[in-house]
């Protein structure tokens, strides 16, 4: 199943390269896509990652980690960092630049904050084509159905990353995502981490993943469709329900 993780990793970089060119607003309500897409990531959120990081703390029961040990559930207090991590992350791009007083002092300070949330986001990708990989035990539904919740994360990602940085964003940023989900794809073929290294490697990505579902992901009442919103968080459990 290595070729269709792959593939996947392939389609998925794809999302940054192409699709975030494209302007969905002129071809469906922008409001119906993005609460369709926020539901299917609240249902990735509910019936997935969660039960996904009880697995991994059943994971670490069996072989745990010396350093952690004192603690009842380590893996979610690892959840708890990523989600704390990128949410300090967020709060210095939206703090950085304040108090510049010239114009040259604030594309300065524009170029760091990209840099530092690009830099972000691409461990993040690189994390995320290294699962593709690891779910060789899985089946075709299965990969598909990360696959799709994944995407549709990726996609309202760009939307946000290219309304804040969006030359640089178009320049670098994309290709940059993009390289690094490919990145992450080729490690996941060539090395096996254990089963522990894994577990504490998705805790932190379910944490970041979580946060920016929640913050980003789920539109103001009034830019929202709750039908969308309802019906993707449907579509997404269907298919965890035939997969």
């Amino acid at each position: 199943m290595q070729i269709v993780g792959i593939c996947l990793a392939i389609a998925l970089a794809l999302v940054h390269a192409v699709l975030s060119q494209v302007n969905i607003g002129a071809v469906l309500p922008e409001r119906r896509c993005f609460s369709f897409a926020g539901g299917v990531s609240i249902g990735f959120v509910f019936l997935s990652v969660f039960p996904a990081l009880s697995r991994a703390q059943a994971q670490f029961n069996q072989a745990p980690l010396f350093w952690l040990q004192p603690l009842d559930n380590p893996i979610y207090l690892i959840a708890l960092l990523g989600l704390t991590a990128f949410y300090g992350v967020d709060r210095l791009v939206l703090t950085t630049g304040r108090f510049n007083r010239t114009d040259q002092d604030i594309d300065r300070a524009g170029r760091i904050v990209f840099w530092i949330h690009i830099i972000a986001y691409a461990m993040l990708n690189a994390i995320f084509g290294y699962m593709l990989l690891g779910l060789s035990d899985h089946n075709l539904g299965q990969y598909l159905l990360f696959f799709v919740a994944i995407a549709l994360h990726f996609f309202i990602i760009d939307r946000g990353l290219r309304e804040r940085h969006r030359t640089l964003y178009d320049r670098q940023g994309r290709w940059l995502l993009t390289a690094a989900i490919l990145a992450g794809a080729i490690t996941g073929a060539v090395i096996h981490l254990s089963d522990v290294a894994i577990a504490l490697v998705w805790s932190f990505l379910a944490g970041s993943t979580i946060l920016n579902i929640l913050k980003r992901e789920l539109p103001d009442a009034k830019k929202s469709c709750f039908w969308s919103f309802l019906g993707g968080a449907m579509f997404y459990t269907g298919l965890l329900w035939f997969s």
